[in-house]
């Protein structure tokens, strides 16, 4: 009897790295029939199922990193929103079935949304196939949470696609990587992937409904292959490859320990981006040169904005935790796609491009004033360093910086402890990389993500932009270098702590600029140094 031929489809590398194990077919709900009820029981029924998705969002969120509540927090805000339920409720009304009456409301919205010309209407398509999903199920009954159960290695999830909630409620202890037959590299899912190092391909080429349950697979997510029911010759090949990456990353973490200096000897800070203060606590602060940037958003993401000691409590642990160190915090980047309910404005015909980052904080002066009081108060602690986003134009930073001296001004004249940070300004608009030397800022910190979305007018999260939505694109290089070189001829310290600065590759372009400082993920730090050590630039 001869054995299954071996078969091989291409996919698009979302999260490095490899995997060995049964095919866990993912993304076929199991469902409890239900009897329909009368009009009233049936939106008794979903109303019930919403608050109880709310709830789940919720306390997703309550322990996620800034990153995962943000992505919650959208998707909390669309199913708070009334107007998202009057079409159901309509049809329910009419005598349709709750879980019919929601399906095809959603529906309809989805395909408005996916008709957009608008890319950030687009995008809201993905969270609100997930928002229909996740009622579904909490209406129906279901349970459609991929479990590897009984797999003796480590399976491999293999779907269509994976809604953000789904990849968080996914036991990933379980699997060692996924594979995606739609999806982006660029996605919400993507993105989580690389934050927790869990190999995943996207937009592979293949008949996903031809894949049995528990058949033999490698995902190769350094190549962008994945091998159904693999030869003996290729599981030879991976295990060589395995042992090969096992043995790179022992030897990369030789390089945790010690500060990072290139092959010339020219020393370059390694920073850590804090998605969350707990991210840091698996990491030892003599591995890294402190925190290069530490986003707010996740302490917005409850029904109440946070209070002065809630912030500073945060705040002040971070400096602590650093031993000196510098840390970098973030004002509050509200707007585009992290919508906070009763703060960012509704209904902007392009939030991207609308009152968000600095725009927002400087529109609400009584919710910055208290994200500037519980900063200057961390920043009697120790060295902490304060930084805006979306950044546009010299007269926001110079407002800025005029909040933060009278509120100094005004602890100080009460008797509270406080101190002026630097204050510096994250690099993401086209027309601020133009004329940086013109701000009146402390230090500047590219965010590489949004600069390259602005500068080549790409949404990350579109897999039919992928190819323009380039890092390397001569535009992009040249931006950058523009905003270092106006760095060294000030005096003022330039970062990046976007994706770019994790790509050896990019990296090395990076250090060709003349980039001396970098902040990237916790999980990134050995793999980001070994890079350093080895650039001859």
């Amino acid at each position: 009897m001869s054995l299954p031929a071996e078969q091989r489809w291409r996919g698009t590398i979302a999260s490095r790295g490899l995997a060995l194990g049964a095919a866990v077919v993912g993304g076929i709900a199991v469902m409890r029939a239900r009897a329909k009820g009368t009009p009233a029981e049936e939106w008794a029924a979903l109303a019930a199922a919403v608050r109880r998705t709310t709830a789940r969002l919720r306390t997703l969120a309550a322990t996620a990193d800034a990153l995962t509540a943000e992505i919650l927090e959208i998707q909390t805000a669309l199913l708070e929103d009334e107007a998202l339920l009057e079409p159901a409720r309509d049809a329910i009304a009419g005598g349709v079935a709750a879980d019919r009456a929601w399906a095809d409301a959603l529906q309809a919205l989805i395909a408005d949304y996916e008709a957009e010309d608008d890319e950030y209407f687009r995008a809201r398509a993905t969270d609100l196939k997930d928002l229909r999903d996740s009622v579904a199920r909490a209406l129906m009954g279901a349970d459609d949470v991929p479990d590897a159960t009984g797999s003796h290695d480590a399976a491999i999830l293999v779907a269509q696609d994976l809604t953000p909630t789904r990849f968080l409620e996914t036991d990933w202890s379980r699997f060692g990587g996924a594979a995606l037959f739609g999806g982006s590299a660029t996605s919400h899912v993507a993105m989580l992937a690389r934050s927790r190092g869990i190999p995943m391909l996207v937009g592979v080429d293949g008949d996903l409904s031809g894949i049995a349950q528990g058949i033999q697979a490698v995902l190769d997510a350094e190549s962008g292959w994945l091998v159904l029911m693999p030869a003996e010759e290729t599981r030879a090949q991976f295990a060589a490859m395995a042992a090969a990456h096992a043995h790179i990353a022992q030897e990369e973490a030789r390089f945790l320990a010690p500060p990072a200096v290139t092959a010339r000897g020219r020393r370059i800070q390694v920073q850590i981006n804090a998605d969350n203060p707990a991210i840091v606590a698996g990491v030892t602060p003599a591995h890294c040169d402190g925190i290069g940037l530490t986003r707010t958003e996740f302490l917005f993401h409850g029904p109440a904005l946070p209070d002065e000691e809630t912030q500073l409590r945060t705040y002040a642990g971070l400096v602590r935790w650093a031993a000196g160190r510098p840390v970098t915090i973030r004002t509050l980047d509200a707007g585009g796609d992290k919508p906070i309910a009763g703060l960012t404005p509704d209904d902007e015909a392009n939030p991207f491009l609308g009152v968000r980052g600095v725009r927002l904080s400087l529109a609400r002066p009584e919710v910055f004033a208290v994200q500037i009081r519980a900063l200057v108060r961390a920043a009697a602690l120790g060295p902490l360093k304060v930084m805006c986003p979306m950044v546009t134009v010299p007269a926001e930073m110079a407002r800025v910086r005029t909040l933060f001296v009278q509120a100094v001004r005004r602890l100080q004249a009460a008797g509270v402890a406080c101190a002026m940070p630097a204050l510096g300004m994250m690099v993401e608009v086209p027309s601020a990389a133009l004329r940086a030397q013109d701000f009146p800022v402390d230090f500047y910190s590219i965010g590489s993500n949004d600069l390259v979305q602005y500068v080549t007018a790409t949404a990350r999260d579109n897999p039919a932009l992928a190819s323009l939505h380039d890092p390397r694109d001569p535009a992009v290089l040249d931006l950058i270098g523009r905003v270092i070189a106006v760095g060294a001829a000030t005096g003022r310290e330039v970062s990046l702590c976007g994706d770019m600065a994790a790509d050896p590759d990019l990296l090395s372009l990076l250090l060709g600029l003349g980039l001396t400082t970098v902040s990237v993920a916790p999980a990134a730090l050995a793999r980001v140094k070994a890079a350093i050590a080895r650039y001859d630039g």
